[in-house]
């Protein structure tokens, strides 16, 4: 959270930085509203992780707002990002005729994380039930031919589960600039 104050200068705070410790990346309160207002599927993940090392006011206030930020836009984001991947691996097997499996696998993730959202209006982090099938496609034991089946029948999953959604087309923007209003007064 970046001192309210700090935004009333030409030069803003930084959006994300890396650190302090080696794979930790932070985001500044605002820009993370924004990504998960878009359905950014790696903020979402970070929102409903069960993993909490310390939790502040302001942490705890985005915490029990994150129903807010969830809406008919996981469909697309979910689904852009997982056939994006697709495309790549796909795209890298026409060129070197090798599979990047753990790209393949991310993707097959995202499209049942994507489904999952979509029809019980929660984030799902933990993928145990799935565990075993996931890693033997990042360690290349499954074909491409299963790879590329599971991922149709993920794909078709994720658009019955859009069609069928109890999502609200938008994020709600008014819960949302209330926490993000609150955290910034909370911070002068």
């Amino acid at each position: 959270m970046a001192p309210t104050r700090s935004f009333w200068r030409l030069d803003k705070p930084p959006t994300h930085f890396d650190g302090p410790l080696d794979e930790q990346f932070n985001w500044e309160f605002e820009r993370f509203c924004v990504l998960a207002a878009q359905a950014n599927p790696t903020v979402l993940e970070v929102l409903w992780s069960p993993i909490v090392e310390t939790v502040d006011p302001d942490g705890t206030a985005l915490i029990s707002a994150r129903q807010a930020f969830l809406s008919r836009r996981v469909f697309a984001t979910y689904g852009n990002y997982a056939r994006d991947q697709l495309a790549k691996v796909e795209a890298r097997r026409a060129r070197t005729g090798e599979t990047n499996h753990k790209q393949a696998m991310h993707m097959i993730r995202l499209l049942i994380a994507g489904a999952h959202v979509l029809r019980t209006g929660e984030v799902l982090v933990d993928m145990s039930p799935l565990r075993d099938r996931l890693l033997a496609v990042r360690r290349g034991e499954a074909g491409w031919d299963e790879i590329r089946a599971w991922s149709s029948a993920l794909l078709a999953e994720l658009e019955e589960a859009a069609a069928s959604t109890p999502l609200p087309d938008e994020p709600d923007r008014t819960a949302i600039d209330r926490l993000l209003s609150g955290v910034r007064e909370r911070n002068l």
